[in-house]
Parts: C-alpha cells; sequence; structure tokens
C-alpha cells in the first residue's frame, strides 16, 4: 500500500511517495555488503544517501543486479574527504566518485540538477543540438530524480529505514511493462542521444514496451548518435549486443533505424526481404553469442563483428581481385583494412580488437590449406578456434563447399595424429595437385662454320 508523505514546500511539484521496501521484495539482504557500507558512512557524516537506479529495477523484477549505485548531497570534493585513499574521482562531463573495496567498485554520484540557471563551463555546458556536454550542477534528491532518464530508474532505497522513494510512478510502470522516459522526451534525447540506445537495451533486456510519446521522436532523432563520440558507442554497442540478448536488441535497433547509425557500413548488404548473407550471417552470430551467455561462456567482441563484417570483406576481396588484379592475400590484406577503417569511422573499436578480426579473417584462407604441415600450424594459432566457429557459421549460412570445409575441419581437431594423416591422404585423393609441367630445355645448336 501506498503510504504518501507530507510533501516539504520545495517538492510540491513533485509526485512523491515513500513505500515500505520489504512489502516490494527489497531488504538490505538484496543489496550488496559495500554499498550499505558506503551508504551508512555518508549518513553518518550528516548528509543524504540512496541505493539508487538499476539495481533496485532489477531486484524488484526477481532479477540478479550487475552492480550497485549510490546517491548523495555530497559533492566529489566532500566524498573523497570521507573516504581518502578508498576514493578516485572519475569523469569531465560527469563527475562520480568511485568507492573501492579490492575489486569492488560502488559508484557514488552527487545529486543533480536542471541547468534552466545559467552556470559557469565547468559546471554545465550544451551544444548547438542540446546535447549536455558537461552535467556537474548540484541540485537535491527531487531535482535528481527528474534529472534521471526512465521513471523505473527513479527509485531511491533507504537502508535506514527500509523504505523506498518513488517519484515518477515508477513502481506501477515497473508492473505494467512500461518504459517511460521523464520529462519531454524530445528534449532528454536532444540532451543524451545515447537514451535511444538505454531504450532499446531496457526494452529487449527487460521485456518491457516503450510509451508512445517516448517512442515517436526515436526516428527523428536518430542521426543525433552521430554526435557521441565514437569509442563511447562502441562500449554502447557491446552492452546492446552481448549482453545475452542480442537478437531481439538487433530486431528494435532495425525497427526503429538505430542500426543504421552504428553500423552504416553494412547498409549496402541489406536487403527488402532481409535475407541477404550478410543479414543471415549476424542473425547467426547473434543467436550464438545470446547462447554463449546464457552458457556462460567467454564471448569476444572481435568476433561477433569479424562475423558482422564477413561478407561485406568477401565482396571487396573479388572486386579488388577482378578489378584491380591483386592476387588472393593482397587483395585480403587490402580489403581488410578499408572494411576495418569504414567499420571503426562509427564505432572506434580499441586496436586490440581489429587485430583479432583480422587474424580471424585471414585464418579462413589458412583453413582451406590441407596438406603437409598447414592443418597443424593453423590448428595451433591462438585465434583459431575462433575462426573454425566463423567457418561453422559460414556453412550454416551459404552452404556448398564451406559445409564440407567445415566438417573436416571439425573431424580433424577430434581425431589423433594417424587419423589426421589419413583425413590428409583422403583429401589429397580427392583432391590431387595438378601435376607440373616440366619442359625440356632445347640445346642450342653449334652454328655451323662458314665455308671460306
Amino acid at each position: 500500500m501506498l503510504i504518501k508523505k507530507n510533501k516539504p514546500t520545495k517538492s510540491r511539484c513533485y509526485n512523491k511517495y515513500v513505500v515500505k521496501a520489504s512489502n516490494n521484495g527489497i531488504t538490505p539482504k538484496n543489496i550488496h555488503k559495500n554499498a550499505l557500507t558506503v551508504v551508512e558512512k555518508l549518513q553518518r557524516q550528516g548528509y543524504q544517501a540512496y541505493i539508487v537506479g538499476g539495481c533496485l529495477r532489477d531486484i524488484l523484477l526477481g532479477k540478479q543486479p550487475k552492480d550497485f549505485d549510490v546517491a548523495t548531497n555530497a559533492k566529489p570534493e566532500q566524498i573523497q574527504a570521507i573516504f581518502q585513499r578508498q576514493c578516485r574521482l572519475v569523469g569531465r562531463r560527469f563527475r562520480l566518485a568511485h568507492i573501492m573495496f579490492g575489486r569492488d567498485i560502488i559508484e557514488v554520484a552527487t545529486f543533480r540538477a536542471n541547468h534552466a540557471n545559467p552556470h559557469n563551463s565547468e559546471q554545465a555546458k550544451q551544444n548547438d543540438a542540446g546535447m549536455l556536454l558537461r552535467d556537474n550542477v548540484y541540485g537535491t534528491i527531487e531535482e535528481d530524480a527528474q534529472r534521471r532518464d526512465f521513471t523505473i530508474n527513479a527509485l531511491y532505497y533507504n537502508p535506514k529505514d527500509n523504505t523506498l522513494i518513488d517519484y515518477f510512478n515508477g513502481l506501477q510502470d515497473l508492473k505494467s511493462g512500461k518504459l517511460r522516459l521523464i520529462g519531454d522526451p524530445v528534449t532528454r534525447y536532444q540532451e543524451d542521444p545515447v537514451r535511444m540506445l538505454r531504450a532499446i537495451r531496457f526494452m529487449a533486456k527487460l521485456d518491457m514496451f516503450l510509451e508512445r510519446e517516448s517512442e515517436k521522436p526515436i526516428y527523428e532523432l536518430a542521426h543525433l548518435l552521430s554526435n557521441i563520440p565514437k569509442a563511447r558507442l562502441f562500449d554502447e554497442s557491446l552492452k546492446l549486443l552481448q549482453a545475452g540478448y542480442g537478437l531481439q536488441t538487433y530486431q528494435l535497433l532495425r525497427k526503429y533505424k538505430l542500426f543504421d547509425q552504428l553500423f552504416p557500413a553494412l547498409m549496402p548488404y541489406f536487403t527488402e526481404n532481409e535475407d541477404s548473407f550478410t543479414e543471415k550471417m549476424i542473425l547467426t552470430a547473434l543467436k550464438s553469442t545470446d547462447q554463449r551467455v546464457s552458457d556462460k561462456l567467454r564471448i569476444n567482441p572481435a568476433f561477433l563483428f569479424a562475423a558482422f563484417f564477413w561478407y561485406p570483406l568477401r565482396e571487396e576481396v573479388d572486386v579488388l581481385k577482378n578489378e584491380g588484379g591483386l592476387n588472393n592475400h593482397d587483395a585480403y590484406a587490402l580489403a581488410s583494412s578499408e572494411v576495418l577503417d569504414l567499420f571503426c569511422k562509427a564505432l572506434a573499436a580499441p586496436r586490440r580488437h581489429t587485430a583479432v578480426i583480422r587474424d580471424i579473417w585471414f585464418l579462413q584462407l589458412q583453413l582451406l590449406k590441407r596438406a603437409g604441415n598447414a592443418p597443424a600450424k593453423t590448428l595451433e594459432h591462438p585465434k583459431f578456434r575462433a575462426a573454425f566457429d566463423l567457418l561453422a557459421m559460414r556453412a550454416e549460412v551459404e552452404g556448398g563447399e564451406s559445409i564440407e570445409l567445415s566438417a573436416w575441419w571439425h573431424e580433424y581437431q577430434l581425431s589423433n595424429t594417424e587419423q589426421r594423416e589419413s583425413l590428409q591422404k583422403e583429401q589429397q585423393r580427392l583432391n590431387p595437385k595438378p601435376k607440373k609441367k616440366y619442359y625440356r630445355t632445347r640445346k642450342r645448336r653449334k652454328p655451323k662454320p662458314q665455308q671460306v
């Protein structure tokens, strides 16, 4: 039962409710002990402090929270004075305090306020498109709730009295499966266009629907993602596609025309019926990634993107071979650079990932070599398994010779030395090398002596 609290003068414009947290399944036992320690220490120093955001949302939905965040009215420098060497201040656009407990980090944010009043550029800064370049204007808890993106994330838990504060009916939205932006959707998307991607992520992850007013502006404002730093977009793409619900996320990104903004280099390879090799490969790769996440197996971003761009690479290789007259190896080398350049213009992938993508692509050439010492050397390559997985996906997508090649390598991996030799001999019998042609060198005839 919701208990309406008497509102102070400052809060009269807010729809503020306080509920007993235990009635909704939240108790201090659900909260990580380090987060509770941070809240208690801040409160002992006379500051307001709450567990806030996504961790509460996940607990209410019966999910295991990934991390626990804290919000407080203490400023970053004051937080650092309390926790001293245990605290590290990070971020310039959005100043935060990280409280370290060994490898575990509790993120603490100071209550944010709106940008209605003028501030200096160190506190608040916006570009011409309305995007927040700096957001360090501090305020009250009510103002902080208004600054949060979605109603389901504007929940505050106080472990001291076990109460849950809900300013924008986030609890009701969670129950009805509705995702709703706080404030004017156009303005909120303009402030931070990544909120459009977060909406997609929450819809896929939480199986929720986006409220109509929050949904409509996405189609018109999708282009604003081009203003986001490419490194940040790369990180967001990993959250979207490698969290275990990549397939649903991809379908939503296509629906709202946001996939075009993240992967513009792939769009020429898409068809009206969504049945191109590139589109089939994306679906296959995402299904595999989702399954690996479900099975708690390791995943590598490089593999996913190597699969995404495999057929664009193949098409570029064919063009370079046919029109440029390059051999297979040189065509792969040049095409790899061109495709990766296009990829990184939209998403700034770190070099450690692009290097692995190159290895996976070049190993597709090595997998064609099944004679002599080549198979053993290929098998020893650190990225062999990723390359073989891509080959298996190619066999599923395109069929043909890839099926036989994939089956051969699958058997080769599981065989002993004798069996591997037998596999290679059988391969040589079925595909004998063309015999070399030998040409006799003509002996030069000695010139006849001229008669005097």
